[in-house]
């Protein structure tokens, strides 16, 4: 990973319809310089057992990535044992993966050149099921088979000494998953469930730079996708065309304000014009960072959430879903001390959405809440004691609720806190813990007979080590849960306890 943006709030005046709440963009990285070989192996508790290996590098205008990793894990606690029928085994989930990328470019001049990227993942996830008839022989588990492909290509045009860049895209994704629950007694094993989906994107990306601080970005989109399953004829599909800008303005390296606008014509669901504004200004001086955002949001309901059946799970889809509509806005301010030691920074949020998608009260398929309400503080502050040692405090306080019930909404935790420090003792080894605190919130029992119970709340600890041995040679491990805490995330579904992992990572 070369580079990883999280964007809060509503971002679909820029980003489209799956922005409704933020975004997090992964940039992988792309060969630069001789060809690098590395190689690592990591091994740990639950059957862990990884391993990694890339090959990289450019020459002549042409730079390479070839990656591929293999992860295993066959014994990872899922189920508490007090939920376990008595004379059942407690079957711990087994998943293994196996992934292969390649990202390819070649510039033919400072004013042409082309990229791919490409993924495919193969896994497997075993797992038990819960209630039913029991299997034959007992101990049996349910196996979930996945491959996911993915592939991208652009063209990449440079006109006006490189101030107005042209990105030309083509994306197609493909996901096929296959369901098997174990055998019963007398049927034998039942037919598996089946799901392909297809999807596929056009798009044009023009990033024009006017002038110092001026910067307009637009551009046109169209996607498709397709749903295939034996009990779905004919397969259903939707598309979306949207077209967007925004208008990047700096002044005096102290002002800012980024506006964005977005049109979306989907073909299942009609029109949506969504927005947003974004003014930064940082004061001299003092150097604080006064900071704000509105914005609006869309998403048409998935295929999945419409058609996608869980049978084994007892979940359907829901075809008379809404579309979900969002408005948010937030304020805040981040404030540097002299000396650039401590950084603090506070930011309310208030977003209102109109048809959220969610599970309902049975959690036998999804369903609209009318209007849903999120608001809350955001802060964090940051140390740095000393050139080795330094420290970050996050604190999230979120409240939700139904407005039409009155209730709160499940699963989201009124208060978050989160603490790293990261110290580096002599050179050449480092050493990090995180503490997380999560607090109580409304949840259902694992198959929600129990509609609405409150939980407690958690705190989890996990350190870890790193160590360069030499130029060519990284040694690492990690504790994850140091103090084997056992705590249900969501509700019936157990978290691992205590788990150590050890590696190596070799490089030439």
């Amino acid at each position: 990973i070369a580079q990883i943006e999280v964007l809060r709030g509503p971002q679909s005046g820029l980003y489209g319809a799956d922005a409704i709440g933020g975004v997090i963009s992964v940039v992988t990285k792309k060969g630069e310089g001789p060809p690098k070989v590395a190689v690592q192996t990591e091994a740990g508790s639950h059957g862990t057992f990884n391993q990694y290996g890339t090959l990289s590098g450019s020459t002549d205008g042409f730079n390479y990535l070839f990656a591929v990793s293999h992860f295993r894990s066959d014994r990872t606690p899922v189920t508490p044992r007090e939920l376990v029928p008595l004379g059942v085994r407690n079957n711990p989930n087994g998943y293994d993966n196996a992934s292969f990328t390649t990202k390819l470019g070649y510039d033919f001049n400072e004013y042409f050149g082309v990229n791919y990227v490409g993924r495919v993942i193969d896994s497997t996830l075993r797992y038990t099921t819960d209630g039913g008839f029991p299997s034959v022989p007992n101990g049996f588990r349910s196996r979930q088979d996945d491959l996911f492909t993915f592939q991208r290509g652009e063209a990449v045009l440079n006109l006006l000494d490189g101030r107005f860049k042209n990105v030309f895209g083509f994306s197609n994704s493909n996901s096929w998953s296959q369901n098997q629950e174990p055998p019963t007694v007398f049927a034998g094993y039942p037919d598996p469930t089946r799901n392909i989906g297809v999807r596929t994107k056009y798009d044009y990306t023009g990033n024009f730079l006017i002038g110092d601080g001026q910067r307009v970005v637009f551009g046109v989109q169209r996607e498709d996708e397709s749903l295939n399953n034996k009990s779905l004829y004919p397969h259903p599909r939707n598309g979306n065309t949207g077209v967007f800008g925004e208008w990047q303005q700096e002044y005096w390296n102290r002002v800012f304000l980024s506006s964005s606008v977005r049109y979306d014509k989907n073909d299942q669901f009609g029109d949506a014009l969504t927005y947003r504004v974004t003014p930064a200004v940082v004061v001299p001086f003092t150097e604080t960072k006064l900071k704000g955002s509105v914005g609006t949001g869309f998403k048409a309901p998935t295929l999945n959430q419409l058609y996608g059946d869980l049978p084994q799970f007892g979940f359907f889809g829901n075809p008379n879903l809404k579309p979900e509509e969002s408005i948010g806005w937030d304020v805040g301010f981040e404030q540097p001390l002299p000396g650039d030691r401590v950084r603090f920074g506070v930011t309310y949020f208030d977003n209102h959405i109109r048809n959220l998608i969610t599970a309902n009260s049975s959690f036998t398929t999804n369903e609209n809440i009318g209007r849903a309400v999120a608001y809350g503080v955001e802060s964090f502050v940051s140390f740095r004691f000393t050139d080795n040692l330094s420290a970050q405090v996050t604190y999230t306080n979120t409240a939700t609720r139904d407005v039409q019930d009155r209730q709160e909404l499940l699963r989201r935790p009124r208060n978050k806190v989160a603490t790293t420090i990261s110290y580096v003792p002599v050179d050449r080894l480092t050493l990090s813990g995180t503490a997380i605190f999560v607090g109580s919130q409304v949840d259902g029992n694992r198959d929600f007979s129990v509609a609405r119970l409150r939980t407690e709340g958690y705190a989890v600890v996990n350190v870890a080590a790193n160590y360069q041995a030499t130029d060519h040679l990284n040694v690492f491990g990690r504790i994850d849960n140091l103090f084997d805490r056992r705590y249900e995330d969501p509700t019936g579904f157990l978290r691992p306890g205590l788990g150590a992992f050890a590696g190596i990572r070799v490089t030439n």
